[in-house]
């Protein structure tokens, strides 16, 4: 803690006050903040393990029937028939915001396609794959974007706290001290001054008493 180099009157006292007041009401914001970034945070985090668990095994059985289609087809056939597959749906990506804080929000609209491959070239399970590898593009996108909300969380919640900190320890204990020094400065100084006063009086009144 050290005193601000502020001279000691009553307009600077009243000054530190107020910036003292604005100062504490900040840092009671700041802390709310830091507690719903938590909460927010640790609520994605739950749910990006949910959805983590769930997507494992779904790109586990994606693969494996992959694996299967290029057993049976070759690598050069399935790479081949992925050349004639269109977009089967959309991945659109916007913005939500959180106290000022911008946060991506993706959504899916995905469906695999009636009929994907032809009848020759390619074995089921190619369908099978594909089928699999489409059921699971909505979990990644909201994976993704899990992700992407809890870093972007996790930087705003180091912000707030370094500034919390900031608040708590030196800029709120320094006006503290600082206007504790001020008030003592002019109550000796008032006590100063009515000790001259009474000075000035006690001599005024002696230079006036009648000689006998």
């Amino acid at each position: 803690m050290a005193i601000l180099n502020i001279a000691p009157t009553k307009s600077a006292l009243l000054t530190l006050k107020h910036q003292l007041g604005v100062a504490e009401e900040g840092y009671d914001l700041l802390e709310q903040k830091r507690q719903i970034l938590v909460f927010e945070m640790m609520s994605r985090l739950r749910r990006a393990q949910e959805v983590e668990q769930r997507i494992v095994p779904m790109l586990s059985s994606s693969y494996k029937a992959l694996q299967e289609a290029t057993l049976d087809v070759g690598a050069i056939a399935i790479e081949q028939a992925m050349l004639a597959i269109h977009p089967c749906g959309q991945v659109d990506l916007t913005t939500t915001y959180l106290m000022g804080l911008k946060l991506p929000k993706v959504t899916s609209k995905l469906k695999p396609p009636s009929l994907p491959f032809g009848v020759r070239g390619t074995s089921a399970n190619t369908d099978i794959a594909m089928s699999l590898f489409v059921q699971v593009l909505p979990l990644l996108s909201e994976w993704a974007e899990l992700q992407n909300v809890i870093l972007r969380l996790a930087a705003e919640f180091r912000k707030t706290q370094r500034r919390c900190n900031a608040l708590i320890k030196i800029f709120i204990p320094n006006y503290h001290q600082t206007i504790d020094y001020i008030a003592a400065s002019l109550e000796e100084r008032e006590r100063e001054a009515f000790v001259i006063v009474r000075m000035i009086r006690d001599r005024l009144a002696e230079s006036v008493e009648p000689r006998n």
